[in-house]
Formats: structure tokens, C-alpha cells, sequence
């Protein structure tokens, strides 16, 4: 039973993430930069705070008292994840929700695999995995395979996006309607984003002292109850900040650069609307993580939990893209080049989550 509310949790989590950017397309007048820091605020800033204190009685007092290393290493991750982050919108930007989700997510899902076995494997800590470790048993060549695959699947993901790209420019009518979408910038921001996205991974792990003593906390308040469904929302405060620093930055540099400042006040676009939909799209944004925590405070497997949140965010995405026709317009070809470019990056998703679930 654990098990199932741990997969609903991160299937809710996942609707959450690849719905976010939805609310977006209803800003009218406002330069990226704009909407999306306005939305930031709310993800970043705003929200987190408020869950943890709805959810974890003095979660202040153990931000407080961690030690000056966590806190650090937690909001550097954080920092790292902005920029990642902040390239997922771009790359959903120009790639649109289906494609430029896929290749980021199935990117960070395996780099979430990869990156700490390699970096373990040159300053080896007690109780870490190296990238040797890894070939040598069942469950890291399982993890290995995975990469291989989605590796595969990116390929063929990236193939898909150039047929489209060719039919566009051949259907002005098309084209015009998919004036935002452009291959060459999308792909170079999605492998980007793909990398340091994997950093929030990164950030729990650094920031697990804090949710730890959270759970600590609640487990001796209700004892034999289990793990406490919501001790990652202390964590996510901090790593939050992180990534807020980068984006907030970014932002206003744009907003300078392109004069839109006076986005903010001008009354010739649907203002309140604009907010609304911002603060909805930043909301939705966090509940991504709400539920994760509570998923992976179910299944209890940190790296297997994080692939199938990945999984489902892939999933939701990819249907958003079918509803909103990003692909109208183009060939069964090219349409079924991009369903079977999915398919196998899910198949690698599952295939590293599975490596990671018999890992002793």
C-alpha cells in the first residue's frame, strides 16, 4: 500500500510539472523575462515558505540550526538548478511543451543517475557508488543501459524536431503559428537545462540532515506511523532561494536589455489576468515538488523515486503537446519519428529507475 500512494504521489507531482507552463500561454503582452519571474516569485519565494510552515511546526529552527556546510552546499545545488531551470523555459519555449520537455527530463534523469557516481569515482566517500562500482554490478549496469537508451531516444527526439522544422518552413501558414519555435536554440538550451536541472536531485541529498531532523521530529510525536509525508519541505526553502538568486537575476537583466520593465504596470495589456496566470503557472510549478517529497517519503528510494518522477513529467508533457497541436501540421512520419523518440526515452527512465529499485 505504501508503494501505491508513493507512485500516486509522484503521478500528481508529475501532472503538476508537465502542466505548469499551461497557464503561461494565457499571459497576453508581457515579455517572457516578465511572466516568468512573476511566476518565479511565487515557486521560489513565496510558496515554498508557506508550505513548510503549513506543514513542519518551526521548520525556521532547522534552517537555524544546520550547519553552515549544508546550508551552503543546498543553495549552491539550488543555484545550479536555477540555471537549469531557467533554460527549461526557454527550452520549452522554443521546442515547445512535448519535445523540449522530453529531451530536458530524460537529460536529467539520467544525470541525476550519472553525475555522483563519477564524481565519487575521483574522491571516493564511504558509502558511495563510483562509476566502477557500477559496472560491476547488475544493478549499475541496468542504470548504465538506461543512459545508453535514452541517449537513443534523444537522438531520435532530436530527428523528429528537425523533420518538423523542415515542414514548417515549407507551410507558411504553419510556420507562422509556430513563429517561437526554433530547433537549433532549443536543443543547445535543453541539454543545458537537461545537465543542471539534475542539481535539485543533488540539493535534497545535501539538504537531508534538515528534512531528517523533520522527520525525526514528527516520527517522536506520532510514533509507529511511519516517515513524515512532508520533511522535504524544509529542504526545499533553502534550494529554492538558490534557484530564485539566478533566475531573478537573468530576468531583470532581460528586462533591462529589452525595456520591459513597464510590463509590470502596463494597463494596456489584462494586467490582473496576467498575474493570475502567473502566480497560477509559479504555484503549480512548486506542487511538483510538494507531492515528490511525499512520494519518495513513501517509497523510501531517493535516485528510483526521482526517474519516476521524471517519467510521469515526460508523460503529462508529451499529452499537453497533443492538446495544444503543437505538431499540426507535420507528417505521420515525422509524427511517429517523435512518438517513438518518447517511448524509448520512458523505456530508459524505467529501465534506470528499475536498475536503481534491486540496488542492494
Amino acid at each position: 500500500m505504501q508503494v501505491i500512494f508513493g507512485v500516486i504521489f509522484h503521478f500528481i507531482g508529475g501532472f503538476a510539472s508537465g502542466s505548469f507552463y499551461i497557464p503561461f500561454k494565457k499571459v497576453k503582452g508581457w515579455a517572457w523575462e516578465s511572466f516568468w519571474i512573476v511566476g518565479g516569485i511565487f515557486s521560489w519565494l513565496l510558496v515554498p515558505p508557506l508550505a513548510a510552515w503549513l506543514t513542519i511546526p518551526g521548520f525556521l529552527d532547522i534552517v537555524r540550526h544546520a550547519s553552515h556546510p549544508v546550508l551552503v552546499a543546498t543553495y549552491i545545488f539550488g543555484v545550479l538548478w536555477g540555471i537549469g531551470g531557467l533554460t527549461y523555459g526557454l527550452g520549452v519555449r522554443y521546442l515547445g511543451v512535448a519535445l523540449g520537455s522530453s529531451i530536458i527530463l530524460g537529460l536529467c534523469s539520467v544525470f541525476g543517475a550519472i553525475i555522483p557516481s563519477l564524481y565519487y569515482q575521483f574522491y571516493p566517500k564511504t558509502g558511495k557508488d563510483t562509476i566502477s562500482t557500477m559496472a560491476a554490478n547488475s544493478w549499475g549496469q541496468f542504470v548504465l543501459t538506461g543512459i545508453v537508451v535514452c541517449i537513443i531516444g534523444i537522438i531520435i527526439c532530436g530527428k523528429a524536431g528537425v523533420l518538423k522544422e523542415r515542414e514548417l518552413s515549407k507551410d507558411r501558414e504553419v510556420a507562422i503559428n509556430n513563429t517561437e519555435y526554433r530547433f537549433g536554440l532549443g536543443i543547445f538550451v535543453a541539454i543545458v537545462s537537461g545537465v543542471l536541472s539534475a542539481c535539485f536531485a543533488f540539493g535534497i541529498d545535501a539538504g537531508k540532515d534538515m528534512a531528517n531532523v523533520a522527520n525525526n521530529l514528527w516520527k517522536a510525536a506520532h510514533p509507529l506511523k511511519g516517515n513524515f509525508l512532508f520533511q522535504n519541505n524544509v529542504t526545499y526553502v533553502v534550494i529554492l532561494l538558490g534557484g530564485l538568486t539566478t533566475n531573478f537575476i537573468w530576468c531583470m537583466i532581460l528586462n533591462a536589455r529589452n525595456k520591459t520593465f513597464g510590463n509590470y504596470v502596463d494597463n494596456k495589456t489584462p494586467l490582473l489576468r496576467n498575474y493570475l496566470f502567473s502566480a497560477l503557472a509559479g504555484t503549480t510549478w512548486f506542487l511538483q515538488f510538494f507531492f515528490y517529497g511525499m512520494g519518495e517519503s513513501k517509497l523510501g528510494n531517493g535516485a528510483s523515486s526521482w526517474i519516476l518522477h521524471m517519467a510521469f513529467i515526460i508523460l503529462v508533457a508529451n499529452v499537453w503537446g497533443i492538446v495544444l497541436k503543437e505538431w499540426k501540421g507535420v507528417s505521420r512520419k515525422t509524427f511517429a519519428t517523435l512518438i517513438v523518440g518518447i517511448a524509448v526515452i520512458i523505456l530508459s527512465v524505467l529501465v534506470v529507475g528499475y536498475g536503481n529499485s534491486i540496488k542492494p
